[in-house]
């Protein structure tokens, strides 16, 4: 059987993924979307169009993918990102760059599955240049198994120039979470803007750990970084959210919540402030609760078994 039916049939069953996971499979056919479609170690299919530019270079155990918004682009439609991994092992280390011009803007949408997974190792490293007046929105969601053999390690390094936007959003509320080790650092330049929110759902031995810092490096920066942890059963997380004033005029807020559902499960929140300017003005908010008992009580009475009456209350607080 040749390659290209290969490719094709498992394209075909990286779309089917990626329409489970929450994405629009038309977004991967359509011309008029950029999109970058990885499986594994392959380049499924690549499309840029005007003003963005999309590349990937297949590797041994990954993709490098380059990404480019030309200056002045304002991108009318999400660029689409699909990574999977379809069988039930395997390693997949994503390598990307994203380039984002001056005075652009434009939103990812991204789409991670891992839908049979038992022992799968999934590495993200990027590297993020947002240019002057630039904005760039960029929207992860995860898609996991139920046998939580899924190890995922995002790296991220972001600089924002001056009166740049960043926002990033990473959510992972659909299976097991098997293990997550996030660790992002942006560095914001003269009234750039940051916001950073993840939003996880941890069940039986699953393991979480969340660190995102903002170094806010220009007069006038300011930042956000924002999580909704939940844990269940014998669920660990750990959560650091650290901003850094050194510019005059900064402004930066930490705000963590995390539920903790069963005698086992344990959670812990960290903010972490420094300042080195004296006109520099950092706060913070951290809680730690458990899911509101009369509410379980209240679902069950209509019929919920006590971890479905769990599950719908978790989604509301995680939309």
């Amino acid at each position: 059987m040749s390659e290209t039916s290969d490719r094709s049939r498992e394209f075909d069953a990286i779309v089917e993924a990626y329409e489970r996971s929450g994405g629009d499979p038309s977004a991967l056919l359509d011309g008029r979307f950029a999109s970058l479609v990885v499986s594994g170690n392959k380049v499924l299919s690549s499309n840029s169009v005007p003003g963005v530019v999309l590349e990937g270079q297949e590797t041994e155990t990954g993709v490098r993918a380059y990404v480019k918004v030309e200056p002045g682009t304002k991108v009318p439609f999400p660029v689409h990102l699909c990574f999977g991994v379809l069988p039930q092992e395997g390693l997949q280390e994503i390598i990307s760059e994203f380039e984002v011009g001056e005075g652009a803007k434009v939103k990812f949408l991204a789409h991670c599955f891992f839908p049979n997974a038992t022992n799968v190792r999934h590495i993200m490293d990027s590297r993020v240049h947002v240019g002057q007046g630039a904005e760039m929105e960029y929207s992860e969601t995860h898609f996991h198994g139920r046998r939580g053999g899924t190890e995922v390690v995002p790296r991220t390094q972001v600089e924002v120039e001056a009166g740049g936007r960043f926002r990033n959003q990473f959510k992972l509320v659909t299976g097991r979470v098997g293990r997550l080790d996030i660790d992002l650092e942006a560095r914001l330049m003269e009234r750039a803007v940051c916001d950073l929110e993840v939003k996880v759902y941890g069940k039986e031995d699953d393991e979480i750990n969340v660190k995102e810092s903002v170094y806010l490096d220009g007069e006038g920066a300011r930042g956000l970084v924002r999580s909704r942890i939940v844990v269940t059963e014998e669920a660990r997380s750990e959560v650091l959210g650290e901003i850094v004033g050194n510019a005059p005029f900064t402004r930066g807020h930490v705000d963590c919540v995390e539920i903790v559902q069963g005698e086992r499960a344990k959670a812990k929140a960290l903010p972490l402030l420094q300042v080195s300017d004296p006109t520099a003005k950092l706060t913070h908010e951290a809680a730690i609760g458990s899911v509101d008992k009369r509410q379980v009580q209240t679902l069950m009475a209509r019929g919920l078994s006590e971890e479905e009456a769990v599950d719908v209350i978790v989604e509301g607080l995680l939309k």
